[in-house]
C-alpha cells in the first residue's frame, strides 16, 4: 500500500530520465548514415615547384624530408587496424549528435549493448577523437532545461552522476554556467 501524498515511482522524473537512458544504451548505432557522413581526413600533398632554384640542393632535402614524412604518415594511416578507425567514427557521430560525454562514448563503444568494441579500439577513439567537452555538456544541460524544465542544481547532478552523463565536474561547471 501507498501512504497519502506520495507518488507511485514511475511518476517521479528521475525514473524516466533513467529509463530515457536506457533507451539510448539498448538501441545501438542508432543513426548510422550520420556515421557514413563524417569524412576521413584528407591527406593533403604538397605542390613540387619544378623551376630550379639557387638553393636547389636544400630544396631537394626538404623534398626528400617531406616526402619520406608522408611515407611515415601513410604507414602509420595504414597501420592502424579497421576496428580503431570504426570506433573512432562511432565515438564522434556519438559526440556529435547525442552531446555525450567523453566517459559516456567509452562505455557506450565497449557496452555489450552497445557497439561491443574491445577496450583497446575504444581507447585509441577517445586517444584521438578531437571534441569539445564542455560544450556538449553544455548542449546537454540546454536539453534537460528546456524539455525537463529541471534546476541548475539537477542538472549539475544529472550531468556528473555516474547513472547520468559522466560528464567532468569542470565540464558539468562549464554548463550550468553558461546555460542561458
Amino acid at each position: 500500500m501507498t501512504k497519502e501524498g506520495k507518488k507511485p515511482f514511475y511518476k517521479k522524473w528521475w525514473v524516466w530520465v533513467a529509463a530515457i537512458i536506457v533507451l539510448f544504451i539498448i538501441i545501438p548505432g542508432g543513426n548510422d548514415e550520420v556515421a557514413e557522413e563524417v569524412d576521413e581526413p584528407e591527406v593533403v600533398s604538397e605542390q613540387v615547384n619544378t623551376e630550379p632554384a639557387s638553393n636547389e640542393v636544400v630544396a631537394d632535402e626538404d623534398k626528400d624530408e617531406s616526402n619520406q614524412e608522408e611515407s611515415e604518415q601513410k604507414v602509420k594511416e595504414e597501420s592502424i587496424p579497421r576496428e580503431h578507425k570504426s570506433a573512432l567514427k562511432k565515438a564522434e557521430t556519438y559526440a556529435k549528435t547525442l552531446h555525450m560525454s567523453k566517459l559516456g562514448v567509452y562505455e557506450q563503444l565497449t557496452s555489450e549493448y552497445g557497439e561491443g568494441f574491445p577496450p583497446e579500439s575504444a581507447q585509441y577513439a577517445i586517444d584521438n577523437i578531437v571534441f569539445d567537452w564542455k560544450e556538449n555538456a553544455l548542449k546537454k544541460a540546454q536539453t534537460y532545461a528546456e524539455t525537463m524544465s529541471m534546476s541548475d542544481s539537477a542538472i549539475y547532478d544529472q550531468l556528473i552522476s555516474e547513472y547520468g552523463e559522466k560528464f567532468t565536474p569542470e565540464e558539468a561547471q562549464y554548463a550550468i554556467d553558461n546555460l542561458l
